[in-house]
């Protein structure tokens, strides 16, 4: 079920598998001054969370963050026809299948009102076909100071399963906010990671919620920072 974090920002999670790990997924809500709900990184829904979402106001905006996290966009717009789904740049180019409205832009800053994002450039994953582009839109929304990662930074603690808080502890992301060392050997154009770690960190959050992981719920700020200063191998300027 959806549980509230904040002011207008809901979360709900759903069980993951990525490379035989259970990691979880998780999808935020987010309700915009106009009751408008903009939904980040959908998930499987039933009848109920359904039930909740039409409680709190209206999907108006599906939202697919990077060019992985779209599992479940086309159901969910299957069930809010209406809603403008939005995708990661690239991902219409990489789904073709998939019927997206719009993409979002690589070089703006203002996704509607009271939700803000900054495109993270230069990032890349390792997938089973090598390194890919993430082409993650990180968000922001400054009512509740939140910061809303997609696969750009993990966060495993206790709560996770032994096998998962193991390889988190060998490869990066236990108990600290940071990309794997999958993604430090995947990305070469550190340059553009840091002017993009740069302009998240001119947001004021406190709060950062990760899509794979727990959410960190105070000094969120001071931890991306560190855990990117240790991906770059240098500090970045807030």
């Amino acid at each position: 079920m959806l549980r509230k974090i904040d002011r207008d920002i809901w979360g709900a999670e759903y069980p993951l598998r990525y490379f035989g790990l259970s990691v979880g997924t998780r999808m935020t809500v987010i309700r915009l001054e106009n009751r408008e709900l903009a939904v980040i990184s959908p998930i499987q829904i039933d009848g109920a969370m359904a039930s909740q979402l039409d409680e709190l106001g209206t999907v108006s905006h599906i939202i697919a963050p990077n060019l992985y996290h779209y599992l479940f966009a086309a159901n969910f717009k299957q069930l809010y026809p209406n809603a403008i789904f939005w995708a990661a740049p690239g991902l219409a180019v990489k789904k073709p299948d998939l019927q997206v409205d719009r993409a979002i832009d690589r070089e703006g800053n203002s996704f509607c009102n009271g939700l803000e994002y900054v495109f993270f450039d230069g990032f890349r994953t390792v997938s089973l076909n090598g390194f890919d582009s993430l082409n993650e839109c990180v968000f922001f929304h400054a009512a509740s100071r939140t910061l809303i990662l997609t696969d750009t930074a993990f966060h495993f603690d206790e709560t996770f399963p032994i096998i998962t808080q193991f390889a988190s502890r060998v490869v990066g992301g236990y108990k600290s906010l940071s990309p794997s060392l999958l993604e430090r050997v995947a990305t070469k154009e550190k340059n553009k990671v840091r002017k993009s770690v740069e302009k998240i960190l001119g947001w004021d959050f406190d709060r950062v919620i990760v899509a794979h992981g727990s959410i960190i719920e105070h000094q969120g700020k001071q931890k991306f920072k560190a855990g990117y200063e240790q991906f770059l191998g240098r500090s970045v300027t807030v």
